[in-house]
């Protein structure tokens, strides 16, 4: 393994009926000599619980860096019981699910609260998510909340909502998963921006690195090429040096493009 070990997000990498797609995420980390992979446990606009994969065993002992991606459905922060009650459990069951494949952490956004909501009742409802588990012995992977490009009510878009949110959960040992392309959609400073989130969280467990194909300040989550987008190339692979950790890549592209980058930030770092 390398010291920055760079992965590639790949999808669920099944089929529709639940058997490997092609040789699923080890084949596709093969094809672009990646380090580790992030993956879909279940569909990622949907509600259902994940599955039992068949490629469990080989994930678990394969040595590359395996992350876990939460839906994006999950919305923990919300007021509205209908989506926050069921984004808890199955938070919880992705977690599990997570540590049978030897997930190194399961990445979830951080969600909202509605426009006319107190932001710090989301803070709390992320409090309680912890501490419900907690009482059951904590989750079995970490849990690494991402921060977002937008919106006015999200958990996780600004760094003082970020300390806010940080007040409530960092005790229960909470990760948090920095993606520059939404830093950057946020206005974040990428100079700075490793120093600035560890000065709220102490921690910085895995990076997003993406390019943005709009500018700084948008609000807009839109993924570009590591070395095609608005982001200088070169402060990307700064934060990835300065922030130590291991790196995913959720940049659009084929395998080629995804294996060129790799080699890219190999040689960078």
């Amino acid at each position: 393994m390398h010291a920055h070990p760079i992965g590639v997000h790949v999808g669920a990498g099944l089929t529709d009926d639940g058997a490997l797609d092609a040789g699923g995420p080890l084949a596709r980390a093969a094809e672009m000599d990646a380090d580790g992979v992030q993956v879909f446990l279940a569909d990622p606009q949907g509600w259902k619980a994940p599955k039992p994969r068949p490629d469990a065993d080989d994930l678990r002992a394969s040595g590359l860096a395996v992350v876990v991606h939460a839906p994006y459905v999950l919305n923990v922060a919300t007021t509205n019981n209908r989506i926050r009650i069921p984004s808890r459990k199955l938070l919880g069951k992705h977690a599990e699910a997570a540590a049978a494949v030897g997930a190194r952490g399961l990445v979830v956004h951080g969600g909202h609260v509605l426009t006319a909501d107190d932001p710090a009742v989301g803070v709390d409802n992320w409090r309680k998510t912890f501490a419900r588990q907690a009482d059951d012995g904590g989750f079995p992977v970490p849990v690494l909340i991402e921060n977002t490009a937008g919106g006015g009510n999200a958990m996780a878009r600004d760094l003082d909502a970020l300390a806010r949110l940080w007040d409530g959960v960092g005790e229960f040992g909470a990760g948090f998963v920095l993606d520059t392309c939404h830093a950057w959609a946020a206005g974040w400073d990428l100079t700075t921006v490793v120093a600035d989130v560890r000065a709220i969280t102490g921690r910085i467990d895995l990076v997003h690195l993406n390019n943005s194909r709009d500018p700084a300040g948008s609000s807009r989550d839109r993924h570009a090429p590591l070395a095609a987008g608005e982001i200088p190339t070169e402060l990307l692979v700064e934060v990835a040096r300065t922030a130590g950790c291991p790196v995913v890549l959720e940049t659009p592209g084929d395998a080629a493009d995804h294996a060129a980058e790799i080699a890219l930030l190999r040689a960078a770092l």
